[in-house]
């Protein structure tokens, strides 16, 4: 049996000006399958045996290449989108027909010229097409602990729970919601922390690093924000959470934590409604 969307080991069957086809041994002329002509290495002649990948061209047909794709079945890989059109968008995979990433299969609205994470497989008539919907098909996480740092792709994201990552484009991680004070879209590679290896494999991730470890930079970051304000703040770290989110892009305990070490520091100075910066500082 030819599969497609894989690699096949066939045997040479007969040649043409066009091209040879091949099939398994003693195939009949339905169970062939054409390489053609411009791919076909020099010397091979009928009974020889050669290794093809097998999908489908612009008419629909089986056709064999000795061209690499960049996705085969049963794999993940990060393909760019050529062009949106009213099926869905087609995307780039090393092959002269791009292949189809139907709307129903986007985790998210997709642009021209972005990288998705993508998983192939073939729809019920047999086409090959990718999936961004590749959450039951990412790997327990191995070779991190607690603490390490991650790179992954963001591959769905759904409010009321983060964005979820495939660490290393293959094994299954989540920002939860309540780490995420920068926007992240689908697509976006983002680097950050292991936060805990669960047990059932999956990962919970941070974009920062640990409190102790973060605090330095946060401080500096405030610090140049109130300076941007001309040196005084019109509210405190008693602010609502969403304010301070929307200002610094930080947790409210983070922001506390940076405000404290400038003014242990003596770097600014805190009063009932706002933080200023000290007059040495000014």
């Amino acid at each position: 049996m030819i599969n497609i969307g894989t690699w096949n080991e066939l045997k040479v069957i007969r040649s043409k000006d066009f091209g040879i086809y091949l099939g398994e041994e003693d195939a009949k002329t339905a169970d062939t399958v054409l390489l053609p002509r411009k791919q076909v290495p020099e010397g091979v002649v009928a009974g020889d045996r050669m290794t093809v990948f097998i999908y489908r061209d612009s008419e629909d047909r089986l056709i064999a290449t000795t061209t690499t794709p960049k996705i085969e079945m049963g794999r993940l890989a990060k393909l760019r989108v050529k062009n949106v059109t009213k099926i869905g968008a087609f995307m780039d995979w090393g092959l002269e027909k791009d292949i189809l990433l139907p709307f129903k299969e986007q985790t998210a609205k997709v642009e021209e010229g972005r990288e998705y994470l993508v998983r192939m497989y073939a729809d019920k008539s047999g086409r090959l097409c990718v999936s961004m919907r590749i959450y039951g098909h990412l790997e327990p996480v191995s070779g991190y602990k607690d603490g390490d740092t991650f790179t992954g792709t963001v591959y769905d994201f759904k409010s009321d729970m983060g964005a979820f990552v495939a660490i290393d484009d293959k094994m299954s991680g989540l920002i939860h919601k309540s780490e995420l004070f920068k926007r992240v879209m689908v697509g976006d590679v983002v680097t950050g922390r292991i936060v805990k290896v669960r047990e059932d494999g999956k990962a919970d991730l941070s974009l920062r690093d640990a409190a102790y470890k973060q605090m330095d930079e946060d401080a500096e970051m405030v610090y140049d924000i109130i300076k941007s304000y001309r040196g005084v703040l019109p509210f405190t770290d008693k602010a609502d959470a969403e304010t301070i989110r929307r200002e610094f892009g930080l947790s409210k305990n983070a922001f506390k934590r940076a405000v404290g070490r400038l003014y242990k520091e003596k770097r600014i100075i805190i009063t009932e409604d706002e933080i200023r910066l000290s007059e040495k500082e000014e």
